[in-house]
């Protein structure tokens, strides 16, 4: 009897251990494939793994896959002539793109008299009336009117203890410095000369002439260049190329000019003045040289690298340009129409909101991770 009991006892302890096998290979199988989805998530968020991937992708397009190779000739024949249909899309789509341009140029007008008075406001030349100053924020909406007028009181308090401004101060300046892609560009030596602008323009190419546009950037005399206007002018180019033309994703900017500063004497900034020592080998004498060099500077943006004719640059170059083309594009879509919203931040937010959320998710994700941890009774944080 004893010894069935004992053998009874066996099995279960048997089948016990196996319950636990079972349950550690299945925490096992959880560990791992959090694990594997807290890496995929880094690596997602890694812009060197998101650069080669992309480019590894890229790299595909174009490329024959096992499965054409495999098809019937007679199969084959009909998927070209389903790639020459792409190609007459291609070409309608450019011309779509045209038609876009030339409405940019016709709307264009009917928003330039709005940007002068945001140019005569920024820059004193013009007043406005207390209605077109009315603006209701969204914390005044929930104030009482006892509120309202303290408040109200209060800031007269404040405009009379400060001097006067004249339009909106450092208008220019403060939208580049709000914004990560323009101020990585500003060097302190930059702001006092950005101080004195007063507008920035987008202009469009005429009717019938090739595609391009013309940044300029109005300066208030000043004592560092006697320019006025300085100008920056991206040509670009919508129709697919003919030796790829599945490549074709619209208008693109194919290369940009800018124009000479004529800088006041000793304010060049983007030039600086470096000492050096040098040894004479033979007779051991040290004399100090003095060199002009290079310096960082935002308005090394007027002086862009040239794209040589047959299209060959250096990385560097290369790089400058692309930046450079990213520039140009952003000021003109964003920064002119919507120059005040950067002014006082909300634009701004409105960006990180379309980048953030992916970010918050993952977030949120190792944080529920990391709760579960907490409320389960056999987690042990030193494992």
């Amino acid at each position: 009897m004893a010894d069935m009991d004992n053998k009874e006892q066996a099995e279960l302890d048997q089948a016990d251990m196996e319950d636990v096998e079972e349950v550690e290979e299945e925490e096992a199988g959880e560990d791992v494939n959090s694990k594997a989805r807290q890496l995929t998530v880094q690596m997602m968020q890694n812009p060197q793994i998101l650069a080669a991937l992309q480019e590894r992708l890229d790299g595909l397009v174009g490329s024959p896959s096992g499965y054409m190779e495999s098809l019937p000739k007679v199969v084959k024949r009909r998927v070209n002539a389903l790639k020459n249909l792409q190609v007459k899309c291609a070409q309608i789509e450019a011309k779509f793109y045209e038609e876009v341009h030339e409405l940019e140029r016709k709307y264009a007008a009917l928003y330039q008299p709005l940007f002068d008075k945001r140019s005569d406001i920024v820059k004193a030349t013009y007043e406005p009336t207390d209605e077109e100053c009315e603006w209701k924020a969204d914390e005044e909406e929930e104030l009482t009117e006892e509120m309202k007028e303290k408040a109200k009181v209060e800031e007269e308090k404040k405009d009379e203890e400060k001097e006067d401004p004249k339009g909106i101060p450092e208008f220019w300046l403060t939208v580049f410095k709000n914004v990560d892609l323009l101020s990585d560009m500003l060097q302190e030596h930059d702001e006092p000369i950005l101080k004195h602008l007063q507008d920035i323009k987008v202009k469009f190419s005429d009717p019938g002439q090739p595609m391009s546009f013309t940044l300029e950037f109005y300066f208030e005399p000043n004592d560092f260049f006697t320019n006025e206007v300085l100008t920056k002018t991206y040509k670009m180019r919508s129709e697919p190329d003919e030796s790829d033309p599945f490549s074709f994703d619209g208008p693109e900017i194919m290369g940009c000019t800018g124009c000479p500063i004529d800088w006041k004497k000793g304010k060049n900034v983007t030039l600086k003045t470096i000492k050096k020592k040098q040894k004479h080998k033979g007779r051991g004498t040290v004399r100090t040289v003095t060199k002009t060099v290079p310096n960082d500077s935002f308005f090394n943006f007027f002086a862009p690298p040239e794209v040589p004719e047959n299209g060959d640059l250096e990385e560097d170059a290369e790089a400058v340009l692309a930046a450079d083309f990213e520039i140009g594009h952003f000021l003109r879509e964003r920064i002119v129409p919507r120059a005040v919203l950067y002014f006082t931040g909300e634009a701004i937010e409105d960006d990180d909101d379309d980048y953030d959320e992916e970010g918050e998710e993952a977030d949120d994700e190792e944080g529920e991770e990391e709760a579960d941890e907490e409320n389960d009774p056999d987690y042990d944080p030193k494992v």
